[in-house]
This record gives C-alpha cells, sequence and structure tokens, in this order.
C-alpha cells in the first residue's frame, strides 16, 4: 500500500498537518523488543529497503499491524515531504544526505539501547549516525557506488570513471540524478582529484565546467534503481554508474551487465532508519528498525546484494553473496558524506541537468 500525500499549505494547514507536534526527545524504546506490535506503521524509504523479501516476514512477525510504505528518490526529497506533511513514522536516511532531515527538526533520537544488535552493527562510529549525543540513525544498508556497463555491447572498458564521460559512449551512458552528489563526485573523480568530498571552490569550479562540457554525454539521468533497470533492459544504455544490488537484479533478469569498482576508488554509502519527530508508533517503529538489524533480515539484504551492517550474519549469506556482502568490503571506498559547501554542490548538479 502507499501512503496519500496530504498537501498542506500555510501556517494553519501546517498545523493541521501536525508539523509543530513533533518532539526532540529521544524516542522510549518498547519494554520487550520481541513482543509483536500491533497499530498502523507508515514507512517511508528507497524502494527497495521495503521489497517484499524484506517486509513479508517483518509482517508476519506482527499480523496486527498495519504497515504502509511509501518511497522517495533522496532524503532532500523525503524531508520536503515531511515539511508539506507527508506522514510517516519512519524514513530512511543516508550519512551523505540526511542534513536536511536533521536541519529541519524532522527526526526524533534513538536510544540505541532500544536496538538489541547495536553493538554488533558496523557503521555506528560514522560521522552523521550520533551527533553531539544524540543517536539519529540506525546503520542498516551500505554499498559501493561503481560503474555498470553491458557486457554484450561493450568490450575492454577501462575500469575507471573516465568511461562514464568517454565520448565513445555519448547518448548511451546515464548517470544518477536523484541527488547532487554522484554526479558531482564521479565527475571529480574522472578529473584525478582524489578526495572530492573535500574539494575547494576552484577544484568545485572545474568539476562544474567539466560537466557542463558533457551534459549531452547522458541519454538520462536515473533517477531510482527500477528506472536504471528498465534503460539497460530496453538497450538505451551501455553504461551507468551504480551498485552491485541493482547490477545483480539485472544479471537475474537475463540483461547482461557487469559490476566494475573503478580504479580510482567506488564511492561507498551507508544508510538506516530514522524515526520521525511525529511518529504515532514509536514500539512499532522500534519493532522494525530491530528487525532489519537482525542477522537472518540482513543475509537477506546480503543476498539482495548489498553490504550487511551486522556482521554476525555472514555464517546466513550464500556463499555466492559472502564476497560483495562483508562489511571490509567497501574500507578502501570513498564514504560519502555530507559536505559544508553542500549548497555550491547543489548549484553546480541543477546547471548540469538544465543544459
Amino acid at each position: 500500500m502507499v501512503l496519500v500525500l496530504i498537501a498542506c499549505a500555510g501556517t494553519a494547514a501546517l498545523a493541521g498537518c501536525g508539523l509543530d507536534q513533533g518532539t526532540d526527545a529521544v524516542a522510549p524504546p518498547p519494554a520487550n523488543p520481541n513482543v509483536p506490535v500491533g497499530g498502523s506503521l507508515r514507512v517511508f524509504t528507497y524502494e527497495d529497503t521495503t521489497a517484499p523479501d524484506l517486509m513479508e516476514p517483518f509482517e508476519e512477525q506482527n499480523p496486527d499491524l498495519d504497515v504502509k510504505t511509501a518511497s522517495f528518490g533522496s532524503d532532500e526529497e523525503a524531508a520536503a515531504k515531511l515539511v508539506a506533511g507527508f506522514q510517516a513514522d519512519v524514513v530512511e536516511s543516508c550519512l551523505d544526505e540526511m542534513e536536511p532531515l536533521t536541519a529541519q527538526g524532522l527526526l526524533r533520537p534513538i536510544d540505541p539501547a532500544g536496538v538489541p544488535e547495536w553493538d554488533n552493527l558496523a557503521f555506528t562510529d560514522a560521522p552523521g549516525v550520533t551527533e553531539d549525543g544524540k543517536t539519529w540513525v540506525v546503520p542498516l544498508s551500505a554499498g559501493p557506488q561503481g560503474l555498470i556497463v553491458n557486457t554484450a555491447k561493450v568490450k575492454d572498458v577501462p575500469r575507471t570513471w573516465q568511461a562514464l564521460f568517454d565520448p565513445k559512449y555519448k547518448g548511451e551512458a546515464s548517470i544518477e540524478g536523484d541527488y547532487e552528489l554522484p554526479a558531482v563526485a564521479e565527475a571529480a573523480l574522472a578529473m584525478g582529484i582524489a578526495e572530492p568530498m573535500k574539494m575547494t571552490d576552484a577544484q568545485l569550479g572545474e568539476v562544474s565546467a567539466f560537466l557542463d562540457a558533457r551534459a549531452g554525454q547522458f541519454r538520462s539521468l536515473w533517477q531510482s534503481d527500477s528506472d536504471l533497470v528498465n534503460l539497460f533492459k530496453s538497450g538505451e544504455i551501455v553504461i551507468s554508474d551504480g551498485g552491485p544490488g541493482v547490477a545483480a537484479r539485472m544479471v537475474e533478469a537475463g540483461i547482461p551487465v557487469e559490476w566494475i569498482a573503478p580504479e580510482e576508488g567506488p564511492l561507498s554509502w551507508v544508510c538506516g532508519l530514522s524515526i520521525t519527530a511525529n511518529s504515532q508508533n514509536v514500539d512499532a517503529a522500534y519493532r522494525l528498525i530491530n528487525w532489519q538489524a537482525s542477522p537472518r533480515a540482513q543475509a537477506i539484504r546480503a543476498d539482495d546484494g548489498y553490504v550487511l551492517t551486522n556482521p554476525t550474519a555472514m555464517s546466513l549469506v550464500d556463499p555466492a553473496d559472502a564476497a560483495t556482502a562483508d562489511p571490509a568490503t567497501i574500507e578502501g571506498a570513498i564514504p560519502e558524506s555530507s559536505r559544508p559547501d553542500e549548497e555550491e554542490w547543489v548549484h553546480v548538479f541543477q546547471e548540469f541537468q538544465a543544459r
């Protein structure tokens, strides 16, 4: 089921949407995290986080809980919809893009004591998970971002970010377009900038010129995993950025693709679940978080092509997926993170989009 977006306008309408009803107090965990919960739970995430293989076991464990799900393309989009009155109890937060959620008071701090697997989880010390003593997100998935190529049509692709911008693939390439970081960072890496998250103003200006000169390179700026799959399936593109999870989905669907870790280093991301400031079912929110942190759920994420965040699940992972599931596999990647000059990155990306 999909949540209905309630349009709200004006101060009075916003109050009616409950946006002034939120709290920044730590969300109290249930006394017993193993007891099934009831009521309604509204979940707002990237589409793969509420895939049937992940959600059906959770719903079976909580038969009296009415779970409603909706998806978004970026945390910026999620924040805008929540501000406009979209109602959710749980929202997915990614460490590189969750600033709009925290800055606008849309999240409620989480008590790690309410997450039994907390001490087993990787990335809990990553910047953004806990700030000023408040824990905002429980890390539940991670992964690298590299290149995806159609191996039936592309031979001997250089294992470098430069391939994404190679004129020989003009009109047959795609790049992530749901927010600014991937395109800007990947262009920087293709230009030889080793630390794209720490670019100077001058370097960012050079990246802007580089992207503007190559705006015609891309047939499409993909907005979701489904969008990317369809672009490869239709034959519209032969090369794109993306993760191994979506590449694995394509291989399973019979699309001949390979995921490549570029020699400059893949990017890496970490995402998890947060409790909204307006959550009406905190017990159910913790219940979902704890399910997704469990070894069983983590093994499902690994089988879907993601890096798991609970290493205790490794014994449950299919041996064929073990190599990509281990958190150690992204230790050498370039972590995507918030940037103090994020507005400038957005401006660079918007100019690129407009061309």
